[in-house]
């Protein structure tokens, strides 16, 4: 029976902070594209201009673009693995970034694979005009 409560609570506990992580990484990611507007989505988006990209626990990758523009992914399926600080790495025989790509994942500190996602459209973010 006591061993029925604990494992119950461990439950309750856990799907909490996955709650919390999401709700986390769902504010954090309106924080860096407050101020801009979303365009129609696409399907893939130029590799060679990709200058960084952050990734939004539990919820979706942002891309940063040369040209200032952000475009947002947020995956298809897989979106449980994304976790702030990891690693992304992409095997694409083309030159772009595109919908049907997978993106895994690893810790940067380990080195190890934490996951994989498989993407969807990119929605592009510009500054709003004044």
């Amino acid at each position: 029976m006591r061993k029925t409560v604990l494992t119950a609570l461990l439950v309750l506990a856990t799907a909490g902070l996955v709650q919390a992580a999401e709700t986390w990484g769902e504010e954090k990611l309106a924080r860096a594209l407050e101020g801009r507007v979303a365009g129609q989505p696409v399907k893939c988006i130029p590799l060679r201009d990709i200058r960084s990209t952050q990734i939004y626990d539990r919820t979706a990758i942002l891309y940063y673009m040369t040209d200032g523009k952000r475009y947002l992914n947020r995956p298809e399926s897989g979106a449980q693995f994304l976790r702030q600080g990891d690693l992304t790495v992409t095997d694409t025989r083309s030159p772009d970034l595109c919908d049907i790509d997978v993106v895994k994942l690893y810790d940067t500190a380990t080195h190890t694979p934490t996951g994989s996602v498989n993407l969807g459209a990119f929605v592009p973010y510009e500054k709003a005009e004044k």
